[in-house]
């Protein structure tokens, strides 16, 4: 999950589907809730670990912590050097994912493979969307976007970030607020607590305590909607999450050319790419070849991935 957060349109939640604890981590975070605080308070910690399944997501969190040192970065290196074959290797991962994903439908009726294009028809329209021009600071919209925002995280084949484009505000939230909260962090280990009076960087962080609200407040909020959701009707939801991750496909498709708006940077002051201009190989030559191999090492992976499980399970 901490590699995919590097390839942009990927989600974690569709690593967490693929590797089958996508129901694990919903209910986890589900968990966080009035009986979790009484617990807390009430210094019962051994039956909070209990209740919020710690030893799952402690041992998740520090998947993701070591991943962003070491795999996250090679694949950030790699997606810049190499883009077109790791851009591939992960279009083999979601297209492997989404038979293996599909195959936990118990049944496929009609109702089923209407909730799976659903899905996928979602994800395809999203893919294609082109992104607000303007941003929107109005405290009551920050607060959605972070209910949007972080909900786009834990459904699979939707990656938040991307969605926080479309809306206008990726930048005003993910560049500026966090840049300015970074800013006011270093003035005031230096004694400097001017940031206070200034307009500007106040204004920022007040953008970000809100959106961090929102986060924190869809994440609870949503995670129990999903559980709830797939408690009671759990084929349909793989059905729609299939087709969410299949849809997905449209947004990671190896051979594609970046489009850039000039008007939105990211964090490191480069251009921030909008939407891709996807296009088919003409000839097939090595480059071509060693793309394919990478859609095929993609695959394999997700294969054994399966193989391991059922191997557990036996």
């Amino acid at each position: 999950m901490g590699a995919a957060n590097v390839i942009p349109g990927v989600s974690g939640g569709t690593i967490a589907l693929v590797t089958g604890i996508y129901e694990d981590l919903i209910n986890a975070l589900k968990s966080f809730d009035k009986k979790a605080l009484n617990l807390f308070l009430g210094g019962k910690f051994n039956e909070l670990a209990i209740h919020v399944n710690a030893k799952f997501l402690v041992a998740l969190l520090l998947g993701v912590v070591l991943s962003i040192f070491s795999i996250a970065k090679l694949f950030a290196y790699l997606l810049v050097v190499h883009p077109t074959q790791i851009w591939a290797f992960f279009f083999g991962l979601v297209l492997a994912s989404v038979y293996y994903v599909g195959k936990t439908v118990e049944v496929w009726t009609l109702a089923n493979r209407s909730f799976f294009i659903l899905g996928t028809i979602i994800a395809i329209v999203i893919s294609f969307t082109n992104p607000t021009p303007s941003a929107n600071g109005n405290y009551l919209f920050v607060f959605f976007c972070g209910i949007i925002g972080i909900s786009g995280m834990l459904l699979p084949g939707l990656s938040g970030s991307y969605i926080l484009m479309l809306l206008g505000n990726y930048k005003l939230l993910m560049v500026d607020s966090i840049n300015t909260l970074l800013s006011c962090i270093k003035q005031l280990a230096t004694g400097d607590v001017s940031f206070l009076s200034n307009t500007e960087q106040s204004n920022g962080l007040i953008h970000f305590a809100i959106f961090l609200l929102g986060s924190v407040f869809g994440l609870l909020a949503f995670s129990k909607v999903i559980a709830w959701i797939f408690k009671r009707f759990k084929n349909s939801t793989i059905s729609i999450l299939t087709g969410f991750v299949f849809g997905s496909l449209a947004i990671i498709w190896p051979w594609k050319k970046e489009i850039t708006n000039p008007n939105i940077l990211d964090r490191h002051g480069e251009e921030m790419v909008i939407g891709y201009e996807r296009f088919f190989p003409s000839q097939l030559d090595q480059t071509t070849l060693l793309t394919f191999l990478c859609i095929i090492a993609g695959v394999i992976c997700i294969w054994g991935v399966e193989k391991m499980a059922e191997n557990q399970s036996k």
